[in-house]
């Protein structure tokens, strides 16, 4: 089975213990089993946890309505809806000496360009969520999209 997202980490894999435990349980496979897996068939142990990675990733991506970009010269907010995603981003000229990355960014504003865009998903929308995320992105609240959404 080829994976649809990217297997957990052992670091992120322990930190799903209990989930992964409840899910080699719902698929039958008591703990010696899993034991015997690991040691006697490992690709079979590996496309279990891939699986078990799917769901896991699956369940975030569902979950997640707003991402976000910061760099030093740039903001990039999404907001993430069923069918499509909207973007609102702010970009600084090179030799502006405002820095986003910085908490108290927003007292130097000049030569800022403020810019949206709407565009549907091109393919299924939890994937190309993870792939933003996979580039960088951060899950979050909403806030920042909110604030400058208020300030166009």
């Amino acid at each position: 089975m080829m994976a649809k997202y990217r297997q957990l980490t052992k670091e992120e894999l322990l930190s799903f213990e209990k989930e992964f435990i409840d899910f080699l349980v719902v698929n039958g496979i008591i703990a010696d089993d899993w034991v015997k897996i690991k040691s006697a068939q490992k690709e079979k142990a590996e496309s279990i946890i891939a699986h078990f990675s799917d769901v896991i990733f699956e369940g975030i991506m569902r979950k997640v309505n707003y991402l976000e970009f910061v760099s030093p010269k740039s903001i990039k907010c999404f907001q993430c809806l069923e069918k499509e995603i909207i973007l609102v981003g702010i970009d600084a000229e090179q030799d502006t000496e405002i820095d986003f990355t910085l908490e108290n960014w927003n007292k130097n504003v000049s030569n800022l360009k403020v810019y949206t865009q709407t565009k549907a998903y091109h393919k299924q929308r939890e994937l190309e969520l993870f792939d933003l995320v996979q580039s960088g992105a951060k899950i979050n609240d909403g806030k920042l999209f909110k604030q400058l959404c208020l300030a166009l």
